[in-house]
């Protein structure tokens, strides 16, 4: 009998006040289903990162299959899945909120999570929504600076604290704004808006232009336009800025590199552009970054 071949898992944890937030990077020789299990009473907030795959649900009774970036949150006694990757490598971030906790949280929260929070007392398995929601730029960047945190307790437990919480408030903001009818409506069109994003993500300093992108992943260009901003809550160009002053906020932390050397290794056309850009997103200029990081 042929032995079960397990995927690599690669797992970081962070505590705070006994909500638990775990980044799982899991990579595949072949693409075989596996299981997972877990009885802790705690309400999960996942998010999909990188990679599709599919899974079943046990306690819901339900299918998901899921591509590129995507959260959701949800509730059950007991938690039971079925994961079916369709990818080589999917990484995903989540957090665990103890029940108790999770309710004085949210029960004077929007209605939707006041409906959810319902559901959790009477003891119901429950999704916030039944359609996964789009990672935003702003839920990317929370993610990224909880991973990149460099504080120490007992300033560290106060920051994941209050990222933990804004995490869950961006994406019960983001099921709020969703429409009731999404303009893309195909797993076909959802992977070429995702593969737009990763685009522009692997060519920070030499992005494409619209017209090039829409050639690639075969779109016309309002449909682009229109499928990335319901996707990602953002335009084409905001996400592209945003990307790049992050990724110079981190060179800025993490290496020796002058705010010139940055400027020009992204593509901006001058060391004064760059500072603009910086500080209107920022609030500060890429100096005071270094100076105190």
């Amino acid at each position: 009998m042929q032995k079960e071949e397990r995927p690599v898992i690669q797992m970081t944890d962070w505590w705070t006040d006994n909500i638990r937030l775990t980044h799982t990077h899991t990579s595949f020789d072949h693409l075989q289903p596996f299981t997972a299990s877990a009885d802790n009473d705690v309400v999960r907030l996942h998010f999909g990162l990188q990679g599709n795959y599919a899974f079943n649900y046990k306690q819901l009774g339900q299918h998901y299959d899921l591509i590129g970036g995507h959260h959701n949150l949800m509730y059950s006694k007991g938690f039971d899945i079925e994961i079916i990757p369709k990818s080589k490598v999917i990484e995903t971030f989540g957090i665990q909120f103890p029940v108790e906790q999770f309710i004085a949280y949210t029960q004077n929260g929007s209605e939707q999570l006041q409906r959810f929070a319902d559901a959790i007392l009477a003891g119901k398995s429950v999704m916030l929504a039944d359609r996964w929601s789009g990672l935003t730029i702003r839920i990317q960047e929370v993610i990224n600076d909880i991973r990149s945190c460099k504080y120490e307790d007992p300033l560290r437990k106060l920051f994941l604290l209050s990222k933990s919480l804004e995490l869950l408030v961006l994406s019960a903001s983001a099921y709020e704004s969703q429409v009731a009818s999404p303009f893309i409506k195909t797993s076909a069109d959802k992977e070429k808006i995702i593969a737009v994003r990763d685009l522009i993500n692997s060519r920070l300093s030499d992005p494409p232009g619209l017209t090039e992108i829409a050639k690639i992943v075969q779109l016309n260009e309002y449909k682009l336009k229109r499928g990335f901003k319901e996707i990602f809550q953002t335009t084409i160009f905001d996400y592209l800025t945003g990307q790049r002053l992050q990724l110079a906020n981190r060179y800025l932390q993490d290496t020796s590199k002058t705010s010139a050397e940055i400027a020009y290794e992204l593509g901006y056309t001058s060391p004064q552009h760059f500072n603009n850009a910086f500080k209107k997103r920022f609030g500060v200029t890429p100096n005071s970054v270094r100076l105190n990081p």
